[in-house]
């Protein structure tokens, strides 16, 4: 079966913030661009980020970058790649100030500079004391920043696809990235499309896990491609659970709300963060608020009828300043919790919200993999930012607005650096291999004609039912070893998937099924890479790895300061050295992480 082909210098999947920058990036350059996205640009997840950006523009107190740089390592628990974090803290203010020309509403001060708010884990003078240095739009700052970058992707003519999913990596017998294959969602027709460059830029994949603020769009597809050309996965076993999900709905209330001045409250009233994080109390980093709210509830403290939530108050604030800086906040809280903030308290639980891992790059952008001796060669030809690379300058746990940050800073870093690619280097040019599709037929071809296979719906429910209770907040040795065992049980179940309705219209079954395929990836490379990982490191949390005087907090720097790549052949893990070298300034020494 011959496939229609579409030629292009550049194919950016993804159309949130990080393809939405890399697109002005190469559009601005002169380059036919293609975007594809599953959904139109605007209703991208990016639009669900709430509570601003950070960049260290001091508008309403001292600030500086070194500053944001050691927050971001601290954060990280030194898992972060300390270049990387600097290049993204040094580019910040740029950045920003960048996005603010292209139309980007942000909230004011009383002088017309950009408004900005404390959030958890940001402090100045290296620790002393929370800062001011979130940018934001009111708590609906991810949804202005994408109609911003989209309306300069319009004056610039990117070509967009919307409603369009890729399925595959397209690469020639060198192993260079030379396009990808798609589906158009409605018709279901498959395309070649034909690049010097591609860039993935497809968000994450928080729908493996059973409650999540994810949107359901959010299914891996650029890490489930990934593994299957044969890339590595990074520090897959890496997810942050935001403290303030709405208890039985899991939509994310912005960390904004404590930025404002929110506390915690456990069923006594307490403010129980004082007593975990004495300096930072309710804006310290998102682990350690996460676990210490799911400390009060496992000791009997909750809130509520089963006691399985804790209390965000905000009705100390006056009410004039939730309408005007949290409005969206006030909307979420009555239509999902039934509670107006204004009068009592929100009801929050920790709830699935950030892959701190993910396709490995540099700062610049490129796709790198090991080699020999070399932990990092380029793949030729492929480019990935925002939250489905791992650059890495999350680490083991990301702070608050950073990933708005990451996904302007790498977004327009990758797509700078595929510019250069296709305009000065001969490789940028390379045919399509003659079997270019079959794979993709293939995959599709199986879900149209499978017989007495698994159900789509139900092996879906497996994996995220085993992935929530074998691989939360807390980790527990002997549940992530049967977790294991439980997921490749499902990852059989996936490759045996039937659409059992045919008839249903705009092919919403096999792309279900194609989407679990992605996330199945992901699923297997978290929970392998966490049950081989037998040390506590900021999100990743295990009882067999407790604090101790040897070993602060459960880290142990000794055996596992260390990157994690997880190969789909064999579920096979190597480990790369985490770069400790900045660019251009010291490296922030290890030491015990306290708020």
């Amino acid at each position: 079966m011959s496939i229609p082909i579409r030629k292009f210098d550049a194919v950016i999947v993804g159309a949130g913030g990080a393809g939405l920058r890399a697109a002005i990036q190469s559009s601005e350059a002169g380059l036919k661009t293609a975007v594809l996205s599953k959904v139109f640009p605007t209703r991208s997840h990016t639009v669900a980020a709430q509570g601003g950006v950070a960049a260290s523009l001091g508008n309403s107190e001292e600030d500086h970058w070194h500053w944001h740089m050691y927050d971001t390592v601290k954060g990280s628990d030194w898992l972060g790649d300390q270049d990387a974090i600097e290049f993204m803290c040094r580019k910040a203010n740029e950045c920003v100030i960048e996005l603010e020309h292209y139309g980007m509403p942000f909230d004011r001060l009383d002088n017309g500079r950009i408004y900005q708010r404390p959030f958890g884990g940001h402090m100045s003078n290296f620790g002393e004391k929370p800062v001011r240095r979130s940018c934001a739009a009111a708590d609906r700052t991810g949804h202005a920043m994408l109609h911003a970058m989209y309306q300069r992707n319009v004056k610039v003519n990117t070509q967009f696809f919307v409603e369009w999913m890729a399925l595959d990596i397209v690469r020639d017998a060198e192993g260079a990235v030379v396009g990808v294959t798609a589906i158009e969602m409605e018709s279901g027709e498959i395309v070649l499309f034909h690049a010097k460059a591609v860039l993935f830029a497809t968000g994450g994949a928080g729908r493996i896990f059973y409650s999540s603020t994810n949107a359901f769009i959010n299914t891996g597809d650029g890490p489930g491609m990934a593994a299957r050309a044969g890339i590595p996965l990074e520090d897959m076993e890496f997810w942050q659970f935001h403290p303030t999900g709405v208890a039985g709905a899991g939509v994310l209330i912005t960390e904004g709300v404590r930025g404002e001045g929110g506390i915690l409250r456990n069923d006594a009233g307490e403010r129980f963060m004082e007593r975990y994080a004495p300096n930072a109390k309710d804006l310290a980093s998102r682990d350690v608020v996460s676990r210490a709210m799911v400390t009060e509830i496992n000791e009997g403290r909750g809130c509520g009828p089963n006691k399985d939530f804790v209390l965000l108050d905000i009705t100390h604030l006056p009410p004039e300043t939730i309408l005007k800086r949290l409005p969206g906040i006030r909307e979420i809280s009555i239509q999902f919790a039934g509670i107006d903030p204004i009068k009592e308290p929100i009801p929050v639980v920790p709830t699935c919200h950030y892959q701190m891992g993910g396709i490995p790059t540099n700062y610049l952008g490129e796709v790198v993999v090991p080699q020999g001796d070399n932990v990092g060669v380029p793949v030729s030809g492929f480019y990935a930012a925002g939250e489905c690379a791992c650059a890495s300058v999350h680490g083991a746990n990301r702070l608050g607005t950073n990933s708005l940050l990451d996904l302007l800073v790498f977004g327009k870093s990758a797509g700078t650096t595929m510019v250069e690619f296709i305009k000065n280097h001969p490789a940028a040019h390379r045919p399509l291999p003659a079997d270019a599709g079959d794979y993709s037929l293939a995959r599709v071809d199986r879900l149209n004609n499978q017989k007495d296979g698994a159900d789509v719906h139900a092996t879906r429910l497996a994996m995220q039912r085993t992935m929530q209770n074998h691989c939360g907040v807390f980790r527990f040795k002997d549940l992530l070893a049967q977790g294991v065992s439980k997921i490749m049980d499902v990852a059989a179940d996936v490759a045996r998937t039937e659409i059992k309705d045919k008839s249903q219209v705009f092919n919403t079954a096999r792309l279900e099924a194609l989407e679990l395929e992605n996330l199945i990836e992901v699923a297997k490379a978290t929970i392998v890479s966490a049950n081989a990982r037998t040390e506590s490191r900021g999100a990743h949390v295990r009882d067999d790895a407790p604090d101790t005087a040897e070993r602060p907090d459960g880290r142990d720097d000794k055996n596992w300061l260390k990157h994690t790549l997880w190969h789909r052949d064999g579920n096979r893990l190597e480990y790369k050295p985490v770069i400790l070298k900045p660019l251009s300034v010291d490296t922030i020494a290890l030491k015990k992480r306290a708020y």
